[in-house]
């Protein structure tokens, strides 16, 4: 799982340097797919479920599962890309958002705040703790600047499957849900909104927008939880 994390890690790092006003989603998702194929990976949302493409792309008001497609970016445009990469029969899945040109600073305080979350999650995955406790703390940063926490869609364990128990909702009450145990490997990912936390899905059955059109940001990475300390597999 760490090298199928790499993998994700690396491909990330390849589509930053891609992001610019005028490229294509479409045209970023055969990047990733070719990128992921010749480092000897699988792309793991290409058919699952149904899933058409290699990677989500949700930009702006999507929260996530965004569908590539002949949309171009644009100066101010956000733009969330969740990667997924099979290697050897295991997963890793990360997600990262990132400004395309110049953005307000509002909309850079929301990602920085989402980012915070992020960071905050991570560090109640330790043995002892409980699931609540992670989505306990995102909830409690992100309100404190009165953004929506998205109830929807949450982590989750991965390993042979990309989707395994636990269920991981970035918010909650503290003590409360499984307990965190050495061995355990999830997925955080909170999506945080500057407006309201309820979600809409297209006619596509995927691209999950928020019913206000208020803008989402998203970070994840999947974690390896040890007995002496919380691993990032996702991570350069």
């Amino acid at each position: 799982m760490r090298e199928a994390g790499r993998i994700v890690a690396q491909c990330h790092a390849v589509l930053e340097k891609s992001i610019q006003p005028g490229i294509t989603t479409k045209e970023l998702d055969q990047i990733a797919e070719k990128f992921i194929l010749a480092a000897g990976g699988i792309p793991s949302f290409k058919g699952h479920h149904g899933f058409p493409a290699c990677i989500c792309t949700s930009i702006n008001d999507v929260i996530c599962h965004g569908i590539p497609d002949q949309t171009a970016l644009q100066d101010g445009d956000v733009i969330t890309i969740d990667i997924g990469v099979k290697l050897e029969g295991y997963h890793g899945d990360s997600a990262w958002s990132y400004a395309v040109g110049p953005i307000t600073p509002a909309l850079a305080q929301l990602m920085r705040v989402t980012k915070e979350c992020l960071d905050l999650g991570i560090e109640q995955a330790r043995p002892g703790k409980r699931i609540g406790d992670i989505g306990a703390v995102i909830q409690r940063y992100a309100e404190q600047f009165h953004y929506g926490v998205v109830r929807e869609f949450c982590g989750h364990g991965i390993g042979q499957n990309l989707w395994e128990e636990p269920q991981i909702p970035h918010y909650g009450q503290p003590g409360r849900g499984p307990v965190i145990k050495p061995g355990m490997v999830i997925a955080i990912e909170p999506m945080i909104t500057n407006g309201k936390w309820q979600a809409k899905i297209d006619r596509d059955g995927w691209t999950a927008r928020t019913i206000d059109n208020s803008i989402c940001i998203q970070y994840e990475h999947t974690l390896a939880v040890l007995e002496s300390e919380t691993v990032i597999l996702t991570q350069l």
